[in-house]
């Protein structure tokens, strides 16, 4: 139990593709902040990283009140079709939803990856809630025989209008778990999606792909804590910027998945101070671009594409450029020419300002702003200043045109740039105001990770008329204050965020869809 004349310790890790970024704060103040290499076992790196952060920062591990982490891992494993799970799906919509059976359009090789089975079941409802179908127990149970015959690690369940039905889904679980016991990994369509069949069945069964290897790596991540003594919670950070429990991560791990770019945009936020911005994180591979609004990342308006599947999920709205400080820059007709490919891990042995023999957009940087700190830039001497010039010119030709693309209004905004990488840019770009490098850009992500908050959500069908609106709006507004406190925020710093009204007119008069989103501090001294 942390004593109240303690300070609230907090580390903040983000686990990248190429680095392991860690922050350990106090309050709004960075006291210790590292990157490091992310080894292939994940969660022996973090424990490295935190072990050498404490020791840094000459701190125990009994005074931290919590570790906030975010990693692209599972994202990248989807996205490289490995460690995936295998996968049944079986959709509760005969006989009517068979026109467009499950898996139709997945790229060949992520069917292939994770076997994916499909079943067509009676069940389902009409777009007002009414049941067209009754579940089939004996159908059911053929179905279950020929999953265990041909063997999977994960089950995914889906029914028309879900969301409006989700006892359905609930109800054919019951009678599959009987048959085929509690060790298969189970995902409601109704948890993780919107109303679209397809694109909310899409987001289950990448779920369900993924959970497996979510159970593995958070596991891994428990035990490396636990080896370092370090007792204190553990909070995941998921898409919308705020925290779940790792208990929450492993049964949605759809719902960290880009936990990555959420982290870059809220470290950007708190580093620079700003509210509305563009956000440009150069990383060693990639340069991500998001927009904050009112502190925010904004998320998409519609569904989107994880590795080739249209999904229906609530995602922030970000662009990726295949350009970062590894980028390499070749020589075509005697003029530069950027990647795509990337040094990656091996930039601090191959680039050449470190003595190495590839030519990189960091070498560029060094040789175009005589950066000091990096490297040798002795080793640049041979480089043509042409080259140097006509090289920058398409790096910043190429992300000036990134961030046009995420512009959504003639306002000018400020960018922010944050990241390992934010030095291959200069502090004047076309069409902006205000270029921010702020201290600690580096490390935003990480930051990010540390700074998030808790939410809590109300998505769900009210009877509303005139008389009662302002009734039924406070009360679903405090039911997503209340979800929030209990997952752990602070009551006095919790308020609502987002808050929508949609009628449905095709049920009953009245019936409206309401949602909204609480946000709130972590308890850290209760959560400790």
């Amino acid at each position: 139990m942390v004593r109240k004349n303690t300070p609230l310790l907090r580390i903040g890790i983000d686990v990248g593709g190429t680095n392991t970024d860690a922050v350990l704060m106090c309050g709004r103040e960075v006291l210790c902040a590292l990157k490091r290499p992310t080894t292939e076992a994940v969660g022996d790196g973090v424990a490295a990283a935190v072990a050498e952060l404490l020791r840094e920062a000459a701190v125990e591990p009994a005074a931290v009140a919590a570790v906030m982490l975010g990693t692209t891992q599972l994202l990248n494993a989807f996205l490289e079709r490995r460690q995936l799970a295998r996968v049944a799906v079986v959709r509760l919509a005969l006989p009517r939803g068979d026109g467009v059976p499950p898996l139709l359009g997945w790229p060949p090789e992520l069917c292939e990856a994770i076997d994916g089975q499909a079943h067509l079941a009676d069940g389902g409802a009409l777009f007002n809630g009414q049941t067209y179908s009754e579940l089939d127990v004996r159908q059911l149970g053929r179905i279950a025989a020929m999953i265990r015959q041909r063997g999977a690690e994960a089950l995914v369940l889906s029914s028309t209008f879900a969301p409006l039905r989700p006892d359905i889904e609930q109800d054919a679980a019951a009678v599959l778990r009987k048959a085929l016991g509690d060790d298969l990994h189970l995902t409601l369509s109704a948890d993780v999606g919107g109303i679209g069949l397809l694109e909310r069945e899409n987001a289950a069964i990448v779920n369900a792909s993924l959970q497996p290897l979510a159970r593995r790596v958070v596991g891994d991540l428990q035990r490396a804590f636990r080896r370092l003594r370090l007792d204190a919670p553990l909070f995941i950070s998921q898409n919308d910027g705020t925290l779940i429990t790792p208990q929450a991560a492993t049964r949605f791990p759809i719902l960290t998945c880009a936990a990555g770019p959420t982290n870059s945009l809220r470290g950007a936020a708190f580093l620079s101070g700003l509210e509305n911005a563009l956000v440009l994180d150069i990383g060693g591979t990639t340069s991500d671009i998001g927009a904050l609004v009112d502190g925010f990342p904004r998320q998409t308006a519609g569904p989107l594409e994880l590795g080739g599947v249209r999904c229906n999920l609530r995602m922030p709205d970000t662009l990726s450029v295949a350009l970062g400080g590894g980028t390499r820059v070749h020589l075509a007709d005697g003029r530069p020419t950027l990647g795509p490919e990337s040094l990656g891990l091996h930039l601090p042995q191959r680039a050449l300002v470190f003595g190495g023999d590839a030519l990189c957009a960091t070498d560029i940087a060094v040789a175009a702003h005589g950066l000091q700190g990096i490297g040798d830039p002795r080793h640049l001497a041979g480089l043509a200043p042409a080259l140097v010039e006509q090289a920058m010119a398409a790096i910043r030709g190429t992300l000036e045109q990134a961030l046009e693309r995420m512009r959504t209004s003639s306002v000018p905004l400020p960018v922010v740039l944050v990241g390992g990488g934010s030095i291959l840019l200069p502090m004047q770009l076309q069409g902006t105001p205000q270029v921010l490098r702020p201290a600690r850009a580096d490390v935003a992500n990480a930051i990010g990770a540390a700074i998030a908050q808790v939410s809590g959500r109300v998505d769900r069908l009210f009877q509303m008329h005139p008389g009662n609106r302002e009734s039924v709006l406070r009360q679903a507004r405090q039911e997503a204050i209340d979800a929030a406190v209990q997952a752990g925020a602070e009551p006095a710093s919790v308020d609502v965020v987002e808050l929508n009204e949609l009628p449905m007119t095709h049920l009953r008069a009245g019936a409206t869809r309401v949602q909204v989103r609480a946000v709130g501090d972590l308890a850290l001294a209760a959560a400790h």
